[in-house]
């Protein structure tokens, strides 16, 4: 796929940022990563979307091709929702509809927050207002440093050692595909995950965005809006019950589905999460 690369500067203006801009007929699309990963993390999605929306695919900063930050305590999601702003001003954007991955989603509601008129609709993937303990404590165990891989064989090894649990049915050749959207080969042809270590020093590691301990004022702010939430039937992170609250406390328009047979994060090409995104979109394109 085909994609122009937009730099564009942070919101402090101390950093030189990276994002994906997909042509597309339809109204524009914010594709926001996970904690770990990076713009390459949507090509699955991206592959199905294009051309029917503009998509802009943004590298949070410290993640792929968008510089890391001398100071870690800036890896927090304020910064991230301010540089979005700044991603958005730069492209003329006055709104958009977003999907969010994990710390993703959480940008999303800090943005819907600081300005509510930029946010058209809100996709979530497998994240809420309240974080299973037993999902932060596993992203604790496995985000920061750590030594290069020699080869892409043994990066994808390393990805499936990680993410086994969440992915069950995967086979090698998804594995090379994760490794191959989570790393990048150094100029010594060492593979590394693509985000700088020092994520890991944010907020004790267990979640870099430093949200509020209580996120769902967060969640109420987005009373009004279109909202699918995605679940992964084995997540670790977001709880079936934390969804029912939700769902509860939305006012709507409120849509929530799960994956089968996948954890924490599904890629969002899976037939039930793909079907559930494409009609959301087409429900609140307009």
């Amino acid at each position: 796929m085909d994609f122009a690369v937009h730099s564009y500067r942070s919101s402090c203006g101390r950093l030189n940022l990276s994002a994906r801009d997909y042509a597309g007929t339809g109204p524009a699309l914010l594709l926001m990563h996970g904690l770990t990963r990076n713009a390459a993390d949507f090509e699955p999605l991206a592959a199905a979307l294009v051309g029917s929306y503009r998509l802009i695919v943004p590298d949070q900063h410290g993640r792929g091709q968008s510089e890391w930050d001398l100071d870690p305590t800036n890896y927090r999601s304020d910064i991230y929702a301010a540089d979005m702003f700044a991603l958005l001003d730069s492209l003329a954007l006055a709104q958009v509809m977003m999907i969010g991955t994990s710390m993703g989603s959480l940008i999303a509601m800090v943005m819907n927050a600081l300005r509510p008129q930029a946010v058209r609709a809100v996709v979530l993937n497998d994240i809420g207002p309240v974080l299973d303990p037993a999902g932060l404590a596993r992203i604790q165990g496995y985000v920061g440093p750590s030594a290069p891989a020699k080869s892409w064989a043994e990066a994808a090894e390393r990805s499936r050692a990680i993410n086994a649990a969440a992915f069950p049915d995967f086979g090698p050749a998804d594995w090379m595909a994760f490794a191959r959207r989570a790393c990048v080969e150094e100029p010594d042809g060492t593979i590394a995950f693509a985000y700088d270590p020092a994520i890991a020093l944010s907020a004790g590691g267990a979640d870099p965005a430093a949200v509020p301990p209580d996120l769902w004022p967060l969640w109420d702010l987005l009373a009004g809006k279109p909202v699918l939430v995605i679940r992964g039937a084995l997540s670790d992170l977001l709880a079936a019950d934390t969804v029912a609250e939700m769902r509860r406390r939305h006012p709507g328009p409120f849509t929530a589905i799960e994956v089968p047979r996948v954890g924490h994060a599904p890629v969002l090409d899976e037939p039930v999460a793909l079907a559930a995104i494409r009609r959301f979109l087409a429900d609140h394109a307009a």
